[in-house]
Order: C-alpha cells, then sequence, then structure tokens
C-alpha cells in the first residue's frame, strides 16, 4: 500500500489528499505536486539532494545504490530528475554508477516547457582532477551539453579534452578542487535555479559542510547490510550539527520517502 503523511498542507499531492488510503500508485503528476520545487518569487537557486540509505546506514552495496533502491525509488528518482534544471554529481559516482545523459520523457515534457525548462535536465559533475572518460555518451550526446564544474588549476589538457568532447567546462575554485558556494553560484548563473544533486557522499558532505543544501529527499530502505559501506554523506563532521525540518513522508512496501528542508527565515 501507498501512503502518504502529509506534514503540512503545502505537501499533499492532491488538494483532497484521496487516493493513499486506497492503496494505488500515486500518478507522476501527482509525485511532481508532491515534490515541487519552493517558489518565493526571488529566482533564487535551490539546491535539493536525493539519496537512500538502509536501516543500517548504508548508502550502497557493493559500491552501488541500486541493491538498495525498489521500483517506487526510481519513480521518485525519475519525477525528482523531471523536475530539475541541472542534475549535479560527483566524478566517482559517474564512474561508479556508470552515469548516462538524462532522458526527456515525455509524460514531463509539457510542464517543462511551462516552466521554462529544456527537454532534459543537463547532468553537471564535479571533478577536480577531470578523472573521466570524455568518450562516454553522457559528454558525447547528451540532449543539452554535460556540465564539468572543476578548479583553476585542473590539468589544461583534461579540459581540452572535455570541450573537445562536447561538454561545457565551468571553473568553480580558485586551485585544484571545487569551492560548493561557488558551484551553485555559477549553475544559478547559467539559468539553472532548480538543483539536484545524487551525491556520491562525498560530494555531498561537502555540501552540508558548506551549508548549501537547501533540502533532503532520502529513502530509508527497510534493509540491513552490515559491513563498511558509506554513508549518505562523508567527509569532515560539522561543528554544530545542523537540523532540518520534515516536509512530508510517503511509504511503500516497508520503504519511506521522506523530504527535509533548511528551516526557512
Amino acid at each position: 500500500m501507498r501512503r502518504l503523511f502529509p506534514v503540512t498542507e503545502e505537501t499533499t499531492p492532491t488538494a483532497s489528499g484521496e487516493g493513499a488510503a486506497a492503496g494505488r500508485e500515486w500518478s507522476l503528476g501527482e509525485l511532481a505536486a508532491a515534490y515541487a520545487y519552493p517558489d518565493d518569487g526571488s529566482g533564487a537557486p535551490w539546491l535539493r539532494g536525493n539519496m537512500v540509505s538502509t536501516l543500517d546506514g548504508a548508502a550502497q552495496h557493493d559500491g552501488r545504490s541500486q541493491p538498495i533502491s525498489c521500483a517506487a525509488d526510481m519513480r521518485i528518482f525519475g519525477t525528482l530528475r523531471a523536475l530539475a534544471d541541472v542534475v549535479v554529481v560527483g566524478a566517482e559516482t559517474v564512474r561508479q554508477e556508470g552515469y548516462r545523459p538524462a532522458r526527456a520523457r515525455a509524460e514531463f515534457a509539457e510542464a517543462r516547457a511551462a516552466a521554462g525548462q529544456g527537454p532534459a535536465p543537463a547532468i553537471a559533475v564535479i571533478s577536480a582532477g577531470l578523472d573521466l572518460d570524455f568518450s562516454l555518451p553522457l559528454f558525447t550526446s547528451p540532449l543539452v551539453p554535460t556540465l564539468v564544474l572543476t578548479g583553476a588549476a585542473a590539468p589544461a589538457g583534461r579540459v581540452a579534452e572535455a570541450e573537445r568532447a562536447g561538454a561545457r567546462v565551468v571553473i568553480a575554485g580558485d586551485g585544484a578542487g571545487v569551492d560548493p558556494a561557488r558551484a551553485v553560484r555559477a549553475l544559478a548563473g547559467l539559468g539553472h535555479a532548480r538543483l539536484l544533486t545524487e551525491g556520491g557522499p562525498r560530494l555531498l558532505g561537502q555540501l552540508v559542510a558548506a551549508g548549501v543544501l537547501d533540502e533532503l529527499c532520502l529513502t530509508i530502505s527497510p534493509m540491513l547490510t552490515a559491513g563498511d559501506a558509506q554513508r549518505i554523506a562523508g567527509g569532515p563532521a560539522m561543528a554544530v550539527p545542523q537540523r532540518f525540518e520534515l516536509v512530508s513522508l510517503l511509504e511503500e512496501d516497508g520503504f519511506l520517502f521522506s523530504r527535509y528542508r533548511r528551516p526557512r527565515g
């Protein structure tokens, strides 16, 4: 059974909230309404994270997130992508997960056109050393050019190779690495206000530590893995934990789909 536990009225997908108790699957339109980006009219960027974790805190199994996911999680994954202007991802996740270009989806074509968006979100890869295979379709044949965010000290030869493959290289740091806040500003400057990151854990940790993550969509998988898998966010600990507020909670077959955001004001 699929159920929605609304925390505030604005998060209920339908005006009446009907459908959850009936046990039917939420439509893509209802999911899009439930996960709509906030709009205060300012045009300021909003960075949302989407991650999955087991009950014992593992973000991956055998290096990939797919084994701890489910069909409903992938529907929400696709919906979040369809709502975004750009998907921000770390280079290691691109390598491990075999990232491909985001595809256009007919179900969201009208809504994206009405929102002034292209047919699919751009993929923005965060990489310091540009140790990436630029012959992959992610770089050579996306619907919209893939972005590569790196630092000013990135290897010039690798920058040139990325550009020859068709990627757009964006400098978002003074050294070898990328400054998260500068990356968000750079993407916003390119017209990408609705930002989505899918990790991996190292990148999410950097975004959290920099204080630029506005929202986290976290799937809790009813699985236990043990082992030494990464958590959803890695890197140095914050001096003071930052509290987020629960916006909504969905459930299907024991999987919990939570949405948290930074408190406003």
